[in-house]
């Protein structure tokens, strides 16, 4: 293969102005990730109507429960699926192609979306247990989203918007979250309307009609729709030029969908700009090194970003995802849901994806879009840095005087506390720590390394799901959710994320800079072929910081 035919390649995309295709790209891989969002947040909006469903034992003063296995398992069986999911089709889209897999994801996420609301009778443990086993395989559709979705963007990208790119992709999760949200609150507005019902504390039969079985299944089902309606655009989009000139090192492919991406006209500008100046600029190395993922080589070269991409996206999770999952029990202690004995199930359902409707549209969609139009300006690093440590404040600044926000008169003010510890989440590492990845590591250990730090943020997540079920407790044996052994209570357990973040912030400090390089700088990785300088010496690309 000649040198130069890659080149023509790696300049065309470092160089080329923005296209129609990019912003198609944009939102064909972020329906993946608004699907994602969807169907991983929308299960803690149902949770609560589960067990007043499935659960009821006839307390007069609380109403039926999600035992503590079931509720883990429930909310934490689509993360252990979602973190297989990443590092299996991590895996692949290095060993065969991203676009190849590319698919795949979404018929999962569509079939078990479907099939998630679906059971074959209403006895508890057959709901349970069917709901449970399709959510795990969505997960895995879900997990190979990441790497893919990604690298894929990353690859696709100009040096100088890459991080914008990368990062709209992430941010249609916050989409994702709020359009949950938001059916939850038209399914169940609708419901209610329909079929009202007395309070729980007025009659604990006739608070959950019938008909609310109806509701979750909706709810969940729902998420098949974007998963359906994205597919076909999706198996057309071209494999990355960049994989296909530097992993299967195919120069004519390559340069063919190169111009399906940034069009022909423009190709063969870039291309004479290449030949006539750049091969200076770029500044290639030669034969491509082939070392693995396990190799001295890698672990000397990349080894320690491996450990920061990992670890960071680890403490993330743990702090972002229990915010999420316990976000409702947070709400309801200082009164901004109501108790529960004082609704009906459909009622709380409604109340609950209020609140959620609210705080996604006033803190995570504005976080999300902060980051996409300032990564390229201040870097993904400072952000990281800024993020984590406003979270770390904030967090703080709510556990301590956990008592003073739960005055009536202080509840706003609580609520103001906890949508800013979310802004600076996706104004921070929630975004970054999917970006970063996607630049540091070389093409052909790229999707393998995005698959393994986003698995290590599930990894988190699932602590922060399972643990804070049992941590968040009350200290108080009598105020426990039924079945749930006295805990932390949600002041300690706050403090606990507020030490989290700031390991977060410390840790971020490993991770370099790529903001303004061109892949190949960011990683140091060879091209095919190296030119020479007049000596006959090899020149070598810039290693990363």
């Amino acid at each position: 293969m000649e040198n130069g035919g890659t080149h023509k390649v790696l300049d065309a995309f470092d160089n080329s102005k923005t296209s129609r295709f990019h912003f198609l790209a944009i939102v064909i891989a972020g329906m993946g990730f608004f699907t994602d969002a969807y169907d991983l947040f929308s299960i803690s909006l149902c949770t609560k109507l589960l067990g007043r469903l499935y659960y009821f034992e006839g307390d007069k003063d609380r109403p039926g429960s999600l035992p503590p296995n079931v509720s883990a398992a429930v909310n934490g069986v689509a993360l252990c699926g979602t973190l297989a999911g990443q590092l299996f089709f991590g895996w692949l889209g290095d060993k065969i192609g991203r676009k190849t897999v590319y698919g795949v994801t979404l018929i999962l996420m569509f079939i078990c979306s479907i099939a998630s609301g679906l059971s074959l009778t209403t006895e508890p443990k057959a709901v349970m247990t069917t709901l449970c086993f399709f959510r795990f395989w969505l997960g895995f559709g879900i997990g190979g989203d990441y790497p893919l979705s990604a690298t894929i963007m990353a690859e696709y990208s100009t040096k100088k918007t890459r991080g914008a790119f990368i990062s709209a992709v992430f941010a249609m999760q916050g989409f994702g979250i709020l359009v949950s949200a938001m059916i939850s609150l038209i399914v169940s507005a609708g419901f209610r309307h329909k079929y009202p019902a007395p309070a729980y504390q007025d009659d604990m039969v006739a608070s959950t009609v019938r008909q609310a079985d109806y509701v979750w299944r909706i709810i969940l089902m729902f998420g098949a729709i974007p998963a359906a309606l994205t597919y076909y655009w999706r198996i057309r989009m071209p494999e990355p030029p960049r994989y296909t000139a530097l992993v299967k090192h195919d120069e004519e492919k390559a340069e063919r969908d190169a111009q399906k991406v940034i069009g022909s006209k423009r190709f063969a500008v870039e291309a004479k700009l290449e030949q006539e100046h750049r091969p200076r600029e770029r500044q290639p190395v030669g034969p491509t090194e082939e070392w693995g993922l396990f190799s001295r080589e890698f672990a000397q070269k990349h080894g320690l970003q491996l450990v920061a991409t990992t670890t960071t996206w680890f403490l993330l999770d743990i702090a972002f995802y229990s915010q999420n999952l316990f976000q409702k029990d947070v709400l309801t202690n200082v009164g901004w849901i109501p108790k529960a004995k004082t609704m009906n199930a459909i009622e709380e359902v409604y109340k609950i994806s209020r609140a959620q409707t609210l705080i996604a549209l006033c803190a995570t969609i504005p976080g999300y879009w902060f980051t996409v139009a300032l990564i390229d300006v201040i870097g993904r690093v400072s952000i990281q840095l800024l993020g984590f440590f406003f979270m770390t404040v904030f967090m703080f600044a709510l556990a301590i005087p956990y008592d003073h926000w739960k005055k009536e008169d202080n509840r706003i003010g609580f609520v103001v506390m906890y949508s800013l510890t979310f802004f600076f989440a996706n104004f921070g590492p929630n975004a970054t720590t999917f970006v970063v990845p996607a630049e540091v590591f070389p093409a052909r250990v790229r999707s393998t390394c995005h698959g393994i730090s986003a698995a290590s943020g599930k990894a988190g997540a699932i602590i922060g799901a399972f643990g804070f079920l049992y941590a968040a407790q009350s200290k108080d044996k009598t105020k426990t959710d039924r079945g749930y052994p006295p805990g932390i209570g949600i002041k300690n357990a706050l403090i606990v994320l507020g030490v989290t973040n700031a390991l977060g912030f410390f840790f971020s400090f490993l991770l370099p800079e790529t903001k303004g390089k061109t892949l190949e700088e960011a990683t140091g990785e060879r091209v095919p072929n190296a030119l020479q300088d007049g000596r006959g010496e090899e020149i070598q690309l810039p290693a990363p910081n």
